[in-house]
């Protein structure tokens, strides 16, 4: 074990492969390469972070893993496209076929309770990637609500989603601090019985009022959600990530 550990924390490289745009605001990334070959299965809504430089130095960002195909050894890695000046934003938005990148991964999944009662998964697009893997891998039998805000009608996905689950799009072409449109949605819904599984994730604001709605005001307790934030609106990622740390209930 301390062998894979020690191989998911060294550098791997790889070479782009394919570019395909999934709607106006989502881009695919396809991955190969000779590191790639001892890349782990399974490892879907994990991360990798991908090595790049800017301003003269190496600095790195999380994407989530979307699909790995261990057959054809390619990594797909989904991308939404806001212009925010980042240098992964600038990587994705200029990346071309052929041209090289370094990674390094991966880093631990982050899933459903898929033995749970039923099921609440809340995100924007950032968090689609993750979404799309915890829909793929609920029970056929699955009750709950997915909940996913978009920049535009044009970025709505096609999703496996069970029949018992309801998918709600909640179109948001400006997101800013002072209203929560996904929050919204998601008190709209009605808590089914037994024990939940939720999975909250985006833009930090949006995220931290869900969360504190869902503990807060449902009583829903520690072990049945996961909450996280992927961005912060105005913030740089190294700022984010200082918010992230100071933010608490």
């Amino acid at each position: 074990m301390a062998d894979t550990r020690t191989r998911n924390q060294l550098p791997r490289q790889a070479r782009v492969v394919g570019v395909r745009e999934l709607s106006p605001n989502m881009r695919r990334v396809s991955l190969v390469g000779d590191d790639l070959e001892d890349f782990p299965e399974g490892q879907e809504s994990g991360y990798v972070k991908l090595l790049l430089k800017h301003q003269g130095e190496e600095v790195r960002r999380s994407y989530t893993i979307r699909r790995f195909e261990s057959q054809s050894k390619t990594l797909h890695l989904d991308f939404m496209r806001h212009a925010d000046g980042g240098p992964a934003s600038a990587w994705a938005e200029s990346v071309e076929i052929g041209q090289e990148i370094s990674l390094v991964g991966p880093g631990a999944k982050k899933l459903l309770d898929f033995d749970a009662d039923w099921f609440l998964l809340a995100g924007d697009m950032t968090a689609l990637p993750a979404i799309s893997v915890n829909i793929e891998q609920l029970p056929k039998d699955a009750k709950g609500y997915v909940a996913i805000e978009l920049l535009s009608e044009a970025d709505k996905q096609d999703l496996p989603v069970p029949e018992g689950v309801e998918l709600h799009w909640v179109v948001n072409e400006r997101p800013n601090r002072d209203s929560f449109p996904l929050l919204d949605k998601v008190k709209e819904f009605e808590f089914l019985a037994g024990k939940p599984s939720m999975w909250v994730a985006g833009e930090f604001h949006t995220s931290r009022a869900i969360r504190r709605y869902l503990k807060l005001e449902k009583g829903v307790q520690r072990d049945e959600l996961y909450a996280s934030s992927y961005w912060h609106l105005g913030l740089s990622d190294d700022q984010h990530k200082v918010a992230k740390q100071s933010d608490t209930d």
